[in-house]
């Protein structure tokens, strides 16, 4: 699928322009590995219900381990890529996650323990998970990261990643902002700590020169709270004009919290589900940034078979970049097919 890259300010155009060089790069070495994985080794020509055959390479089992918040429908749609990757690929995936990063590291050892023969992992918070990954490769297990960890996956051993530069989306969002005339903007971050979400804030900082940005930080294990604290939030300063959300979930509830403070800002998000791609039909959210949580799930556990059946590496020691990439009313009709499908 193709997406319109919104035009930004001519202030960023050359920062950007570097940007959607790179963006393209990943998605043809993503799309590549989609076409090359497809046909790798022999396949039988079983239907399995989404047009694909079966790998016939040896039985394989992938753990996959993330820092999913229980309730946050974007984790769904990657395991439903992870799932139709091990599903092509005769894999047995053993999906597990937790918000907290000890138990998180504690998950990567169970894996290991039960030796798995690779594991494809978030990198939420890198220093708390160093030494989980420390154990896996010294174990001899090959390990992808995907979605988190963009600045440290390398230093840490990792293979391969595959996700999107955060601060390179936020400046993205943050250009754009500029560019829709806001003068204040309200950047949330629903996980203190959180290196991805952090870095999505601090981009739009950098991109955004309308105006000022400020952090407000919630807590998206409790929904209610984050609700009631972007309310009192919104009441307190009026001259709140726009929202960027980092999720969906949160994007949704600040469309409610705006209402009940009676404010007249705009809501933006990062990422996708199907209730945020009818909120951008509506109108109730502006756009959103998309990253491909579907193809970074696919990507994670297709990456680990390759290595386990055939040596690759994808990427060449840099990351497989799978976003960003705005989605809005110019393109929505395109993308809600598939986010009915629960892939997007």
């Amino acid at each position: 699928m193709t997406f319109r890259q919104v035009p930004i300010s001519s202030r960023s155009r050359k920062n950007a322009g570097r940007s959607a060089l790179a963006i393209t790069m990943g998605v043809a070495l993503a799309a590549s590995v989609v076409a090359c994985s497809s046909s790798g080794g022999a396949a039988d020509t079983s239907d399995t219900g989404s047009g694909a055959g079966t790998a016939d390479t040896p039985k394989a089992t992938i753990a996959m381990i993330t820092h999913e918040v229980p309730g946050d429908t974007f984790w769904d749609l990657i395991r439903k890529g992870a799932e139709a990757a091990a599903a092509k690929d005769n894999i047995e995936l053993r999906y597990s996650s937790d918000p907290e990063a000890p138990n998180q590291a504690n998950l990567i050892q169970t894996a290991i323990d039960s030796k798995v023969d690779g594991i494809a992992v978030t990198l939420a918070k890198p220093d708390a998970m160093g030494p989980a990954v420390d154990a896996a490769t010294a174990a001899g297990i090959p390990v992808t990261a995907f979605n988190s960890g963009f600045d440290s996956w390398k230093d840490m051993g990792v293979q391969q990643y595959f996700g999107q530069d955060e601060t390179i989306a936020g400046q993205a969002a943050g250009a754009r902002l500029t560019a829709d005339g806001a003068k204040k903007t309200l950047c949330i971050i629903q996980e203190q700590g959180q290196v991805a979400l952090e870095s999505r804030c601090a981009g739009v900082k950098q991109g955004f020169t309308g105006g000022g940005t400020e952090i407000l930080n919630v807590n998206s294990k409790d929904m209610p709270s984050v609700e009631a604290t972007i309310t009192a939030k919104l009441q307190q300063d009026p001259t709140i004009d726009h929202i960027v959300a980092l999720g969906a979930p949160i994007a949704l509830t600040a469309v409610q919290s705006k209402a009940n403070a009676g404010s007249n800002a705009t809501v933006v998000t990062f990422d996708t589900n199907a209730a945020l791609v009818d909120a951008i039909k509506s109108g109730d959210v502006a756009w959103a940034i998309d990253q491909q949580p579907y193809l970074q799930g696919y990507l994670a556990v297709d990456a680990l078979w390759l290595y386990i059946n055939n040596g690759n590496t994808i990427g060449g020691g840099t990351p497989v970049l799978t976003g960003p990439a705005f989605i809005d009313e110019t393109n929505i009709d395109a993308i809600a097919e598939y986010a009915t499908n629960g892939t997007r």
